[in-house]
């Protein structure tokens, strides 16, 4: 990937919805080689996607919760229940496997603490193996984005 790739990445970041025509002159290309470009990206996997970034307040889920769990044991079954179980889990926005104190990261989303409450005692708990779990409410975001940073 050179930088050029990297400037149709960011370019599409930033603005998922611009026209290929768009694209091209952001970058400084002309359109077919823009095009050309942007189908070897999908095809090679960097590119996985579209999607719309939505405001989970206003869809109805209000209260996001980065959930951090600790196994009681880490052998390859319980790992591999644990992850794969979390995978089914719609509230479960993001897993993300740590080093330190804690095995996991979650970031879920929630209409309301009752609702969390549930996700906890009748989803998290029932998995099992589970040594901790932490929660940290989120009551604000300060900054947000999915754009990378520019590299040389």
């Amino acid at each position: 990937m050179d930088s050029k790739d990297r400037q149709i990445i960011r370019a599409l970041q930033a603005n998922g919805r611009m026209t290929n025509q768009e694209l091209a002159e952001k970058v400084n290309l002309s359109p077919s080689p823009c095009l050309r470009r942007l189908r070897i990206l999908e095809e090679s996997g960097a590119i996985r996607g579209f999607s719309a970034d939505v405001d989970a307040k206003a869809y109805g889920l209000p209260i996001t919760v980065f959930v951090r769990i600790r196994l009681e044991r880490h052998n390859e079954e319980d790992v591999r229940r644990f992850e794969s179980r979390v995978m089914g889990f719609d509230e479960v926005l993001e897993c993300h496997v740590l080093t330190g104190a804690f095995d996991y990261q979650l970031r879920v989303v929630v209409p309301d603490l009752d609702a969390y409450e549930d996700f906890i005692r009748n989803r998290i708990h029932r998995i099992g193996g589970i040594a901790s779990i932490d929660t940290i409410f989120v009551y604000g975001t300060v900054k947000k984005t999915s754009v990378f940073p520019a590299i040389a």
